[in-house]
């Protein structure tokens, strides 16, 4: 059967994902995550992306890696978004990506996917770096593809297919947290975000 690495970070997004991958394309599904400061509990991690059908999950220590060829370099060209506040989120993405393919390499996948949206950036950190290390692996988006429109409905399909995960419909909010820094979005925030960039572009 044709497998696929699916960038996981355990929450909401990529947990769908996994059974999604399945259901739509009949993937075997390994998860690689990495590990930058965000992942809490290595052994429920693994556990919750088990019970949404991986085959494997592979989590890997990369907080040294980051620090030293990510993080540095950014300070010492005093690399901040808009000319305004420090990289974090957007730092780790380019590191994903390069073990992204080399754990696809070592599995023999024939792709790769991530849980990023079709209206930000990290689609194109991420999808860049996986084009320039390995043209051959195959890109998928299930946030791009599928039909859920709300994080209700993510919610919903969770339950469903009996996916453990710790967001509530009263407690909606995605975060991105690494050792350099921590980004947060949904509900109220996600709005006000996506209504600032409207009146930038308007």
């Amino acid at each position: 059967m044709k497998k696929i690495v699916l960038a996981y970070s355990g929450g909401l997004d990529t947990s769908c994902a996994v059974k999604w991958l399945q259901e739509q394309y009949g993937f075997e599904v390994i998860c690689f995550s990495a590990f930058i400061g965000e992942v809490k509990n290595k052994a429920k991690l693994v556990k919750r992306a088990e019970a949404a059908g991986a085959i494997k999950t592979f989590v890997v220590d990369l907080k040294e890696e980051f620090a030293k060829d990510y993080i540095l370099p950014a300070v010492w060209a005093h690399a901040r978004y808009e000319g305004k506040y420090p990289l974090a989120t957007a730092l780790g993405r380019p590191m994903i990506a390069k073990h992204l393919v080399s754990v696809a390499e070592r599995e023999g996948a024939e792709a790769v996917a991530h849980g990023c949206t079709g209206k930000g950036n990290d689609q194109v950190r991420i999808e860049v770096g996986v084009r320039t290390l390995n043209p051959d692996l195959k890109i998928v988006a299930p946030l791009r593809e599928w039909e859920f429109r709300t994080r209700e409905e993510e919610i919903e399909y969770a339950r469903e297919k009996n996916i453990p995960i710790d967001v509530t419909k009263k407690s909606i909010y995605s975060i991105d947290k690494n050792i350099w820094g921590i980004a947060i979005e949904a509900g109220y925030l996600k709005t006000r975000c996506l209504n600032r960039r409207k009146t930038l572009t308007s």
